[in-house]
């Protein structure tokens, strides 16, 4: 049996996981050929499962007086690199596969970084639209009241994600500190700038998703001059690329969030939409409504929308097949995930054929994680950097990974392609790791 038919059979239903699962696999024959050790010691069957699982009920009162539930979930899935590290995730769809395939790619995401972090991911079914914050600080109480036994600075340490900023993080470290008698500022990242954050965190995940690009264009001899740009979401990630598209040159014209997206040939107004969407959590719909020469499309593919450069940097799977075939028939010729896994298997596909340079999200948007990693670093030292110094450990831990991503790829035989080089990078340095550290 193969260890991806084996990974399916054990892990019955988590189509997330499976694909994330597939898509490493499918880049690991050339270094098999090359280094059978991983082969001989089974090091990639046991990379494919997890080291914990931990699911947990939630249970939290409503401002009603009525009691809620909810599922509370943590996959601390590798720590061969250092302590586990990766985000929680507040949404609805949130179940056991999706926080795997989440932790799954982390692992690699952290390893291309080079820092000392293992990788695990966590969150839960719970969805802060519409709560108040009396009922999300509830809710976060509640969810740290069991996730506290399992974290630590030198075990586990969590970060925000979809629907977790830094409302809930507060909330969570808070009940942390409370729980334990410790302020333990290393068992957190994604903190609030008074109390143990770092500057540019807010911003990484975006910043960095636009600096890779960058370095994308400069491969080509090319820059963000006159380029057209295309964000989907429009949450942290999506609202930091844009900022720094803008200042390197680009114009974003549209971005999006579930109910549509917004055109603005004009390029997005900046400060409206994080009034619109990080003020009043509102929906993009009320961008245009602000906005007179911009237009808003209910439903619809942001992906119809002529582009140079697009940045899925919503959910995953939200660019498929046949939105991938608009863009390249509308001369779109870089793709780069700021997301998690964005686009589909068929999507890349149709990248790869039409010569399209595509980027995955586990190189592109490991600017989240490196700089909760420098968060790491000044919270151990008890120290606090610049917003300048910062921001440029950030630019030149993106560019590493993207000339990390070419130079594997191209000792690999597969040169140009950013999917296999992230991969094999990633493989390998966590592959030796687990070598080192015996059957455990």
């Amino acid at each position: 049996m193969s260890v991806f038919d084996e990974v399916v059979g054990r892990n019955p239903g988590e189509k997330e996981f499976h694909q994330a699962v597939r898509e490493v696999l499918e880049s690991l024959g050339p270094v098999i050929t090359k280094h059978p050790e991983y082969a001989d010691s089974e090091v990639i069957r046991r990379l494919c499962e997890p080291e914990r699982q931990i699911i947990f009920r939630v249970p939290w009162v409503d401002d009603a007086g009525r009691t809620q539930l909810n599922r509370g979930f943590r996959v601390e899935f590798n720590s061969a690199l250092g302590p586990f590290k990766g985000g929680l995730r507040f949404h609805p769809t949130v179940y056991l596969g999706i926080v795997k395939f989440l932790g799954f790619e982390q692992i690699f995401k952290n390893a291309l970084t080079a820092m000392p972090i293992g990788g695990g991911k966590g969150g839960s079914d719970f969805d802060p639209k519409g709560r108040s914050d009396a009922e999300v600080m509830r809710f976060c109480q509640s969810f740290m009241t069991e996730l506290y036994r399992h974290i630590g600075e030198y075990t586990d340490v969590p970060a925000g994600d979809i629907g977790v900023g830094g409302r809930e993080i507060g909330y969570l470290f808070g009940q942390y500190k409370r729980i334990t008698n410790r302020y333990e500022s290393g068992v957190f990242t994604g903190k609030g700038i008074t109390w143990g954050g770092s500057q540019v965190r807010t911003e990484a995940t975006g910043y960095g998703t636009v600096f890779f690009v960058d370095e994308m264009l400069r491969s080509q001899s090319q820059s963000f001059d006159g380029k057209r740009v295309l964000i989907s979401g429009s949450g942290n990630v999506a609202i930091y690329a844009v900022e720094k598209v803008h200042q390197l040159g680009g114009r974003v014209i549209a971005c999006s969030d579930s109910s549509g997206y917004v055109v603005d040939e004009d390029g997005i107004d900046l400060e409206l939409l994080k009034q619109v969407k990080s003020v009043e959590r509102g929906r993009i719909s009320e961008y245009a409504d602000r906005r007179p020469r911009a237009t808003f499309v209910a439903g619809g593919s942001i992906w119809d929308v002529p582009c140079d450069i697009a940045l899925p940097c919503a959910t995953q799977n939200e660019l498929d097949e046949a939105a991938a075939g608009v863009l390249v028939r509308n001369g779109c010729r870089i793709v780069a995930e700021g997301a998690n896994m964005p686009c589909t298997p068929g999507a890349t596909r149709v990248f790869a054929e039409a010569g399209v340079l595509f980027a995955p999200g586990k190189a592109v948007n490991a600017g989240g994680v490196a700089t909760s990693a420098l968060e790491m670093q000044q919270n151990a030292s008890r120290d606090s950097w610049s917003f300048d110094y910062t921001e440029e450990r950030l630019g030149e831990i993106m560019r590493s990974i993207h000339d990390r991503c070419l130079d594997t790829a191209e000792e690999y035989g597969t040169p140009g392609n950013y999917v296999a080089g992230a991969n094999i990078a990633g493989f390998t340095r966590v592959a030796d790791a687990m070598l080192a550290l015996g059957v455990i």
